[in-house]
């Protein structure tokens, strides 16, 4: 693994920095390698730290929220994972419009039902969705026909080049499940965000969010996995080419797609990184020589894979 500067880490970090860390303890699919280090942030303010002395040594680092979205090769990540405690949540029912504040590690689900017992409405979307408020306002992350770009306020972010902005949807150039950061690969941290909201009953709200997970329950398979693996391509479902090109059930190794939804890659028990790695590949082969189309990921890779 690449050789980080430890004497110096440990020195400026302490016991918050462990080494050789066991990815698969930390991913939503349960598989990945060791990351070279990791450092558990609990405020914005250790964020802020953490981030700028490892942008200042040049040290590769990643912040992990959920692990929801992320495959970690077996070989792991030669690099220090920075792991997101920052979950403070607050809503202000103040004022005509309520405003919901989630800090970057916040669990999506936890932020939906926190704003749906206030009685705001226009997050319970978000419920099912297994991720944190930072990987949501990075990615757009949506569901049932809406997403963060039609939500969000501003959001706190932290980038290499420009430092500290407070962004709206427009300034995050936000585009179907993407940023402006995303696209580009800029180095981003994003510390927290506020959302809109409408009032409403408690109850109602809270009759809608169940009603949402409920639909999301009975059409998603359980167990370990990412959730979507790919995109929807434009005007179409990426589980829908991926049932029809007979992915469904096809597996390598303990990975294997699901048989209840196409988009979803399970973890039968032993799974390897590898083993998802295969999958994903096949799939956009599959369905590029039958539909001619290329499946994009909704994942990001992280550390070596084998193609075979």
């Amino acid at each position: 693994m690449t050789k980080l500067p430890l004497r110096k880490l440990q020195a400026l970090f302490g016991d918050k920095l462990q080494e050789n860390v066991r990815m698969a303890n930390y991913t939503t699919t349960r598989v990945g390698g060791p990351a070279s280090g990791m450092i558990s942030v609990y405020t914005v303010d250790e964020m802020r730290r953490a981030v700028k002395i490892l942008w200042e040594l040049d040290v590769p680092f990643r912040v992990l929220g959920s692990g929801s979205n992320l495959l970690v090769s077996d070989s792991g990540y030669r690099g220090v994972m920075v792991h997101n405690r920052c979950h403070n949540v607050r809503i202000n029912t103040k004022g005509e419009q309520p405003v919901i504040f989630a800090e970057s590690g916040a669990n999506l689900g936890t932020v939906s039902r926190q704003a749906s017992l206030r009685g705001v409405s226009g997050f319970e979307w978000a419920n099912s969705i297994p991720g944190t408020v930072g990987g949501a306002v990075y990615g757009n992350a949506g569901a049932h026909g809406t997403d963060v770009s039609k939500c969000l306020l501003t959001a706190e972010v932290l980038t290499k080049a420009a430092g500290e902005q407070n962004l709206d949807s427009e300034g995050m150039g936000y585009m179907y499940r993407s940023s402006s950061f995303k696209r580009d690969a800029e180095e981003v941290v994003i510390m927290s965000a506020k959302f809109c909201g409408t009032k409403v009953e408690p109850a109602l709200s809270m009759r809608l969010l169940e009603e949402l997970t409920e639909k999301r329950r009975q059409t998603q398979p359980v167990g370990p996995s990412f959730g979507s693996t790919f995109k929807n391509p434009k005007g179409d479902y990426a589980g829908r080419l991926l049932e029809a090109a007979g992915m469904k059930g096809v597996s390598s190794g303990c990975a294997s797609f699901s048989t209840r939804h196409a988009n979803f890659i399970l973890n039968d028990g032993e799974a390897t990184a590898q083993d998802y790695y295969r999958l994903i590949r096949l799939a956009q082969k599959t369905v590029k020589e039958q539909f001619d189309v290329d499946l994009q990921l909704e994942i990001e890779l992280l550390g070596e894979f084998e193609n075979d």
